[in-house]
């Protein structure tokens, strides 16, 4: 925490940050108040800022909690499972530690962690993502389609530097499908 920081309502997500925990980047942190966070309908933009603060937080909670690689792994942002459970436990969060929030909501919010530590051990556990290596979540094929393709697992080299362009490469895949839908109602003008 910052030392210079004497009133409690100055303190933001930063600050229960440890310098080694901040990942620089232009977009800001989070939005101004915790909203639920739709992965499938965010923009571009939204989705890098999302990713970014997800990532630190996830990072600081590691971290605070002393979490091993079977509760969050480090390759948590490649399942989708994964994703949806602790973005959902990192907007709980915020609005836990909200100052206009009641004073026992941070009970509420470590009972709700303990649940939530349970699924993720579940969601590791099916994924096959481990401390070392990674692999898609396999996917059981239903009668009448096609077979899932083989599953490789892959060494974690360098996580950080794997997470920004995991990051790069999803907001230009989202970026792509944005400019592709505009042209396309472009095109339909008359």
């Amino acid at each position: 925490m910052s030392e210079h920081l004497t009133d409690p309502d100055e303190l933001d997500e930063d600050d229960l940050l440890g310098e080694e925990d901040l990942i620089t980047d232009e977009a800001p942190d989070v939005a101004e108040l915790p909203h639920p966070v739709n992965w499938n309908l965010l923009t571009a933009e939204e989705l890098k800022v999302e990713w970014f603060a997800l990532d630190r937080w996830v990072t600081w909670l590691r971290r605070t909690y002393g979490l091993p690689a079977s509760v969050l792994p480090p390759f948590w942002h490649h399942h989708p499972e994964l994703v949806w459970e602790l973005s959902a436990l990192h907007l709980h969060w915020l609005g836990a530690y909200d100052p206009e929030q009641n004073a026992s909501a941070a009970i509420g919010w470590h009972r709700d962690f303990a649940d939530t530590r349970a699924r993720l051990r579940d969601w590791v556990a099916a994924s096959g993502t481990r401390l070392d290596r990674d692999r898609p979540t396999r996917q059981a094929v239903w009668p009448g389609e096609e077979p899932a393709e083989p599953v490789e697992e892959n060494a974690i080299a360098d996580r950080g530097a794997e997470f920004e362009a995991f990051v790069t490469a999803e907001v230009a895949q989202r970026q792509q499908a944005e400019d592709d839908f505009y042209a396309a109602i472009a095109a339909e003008e008359p």
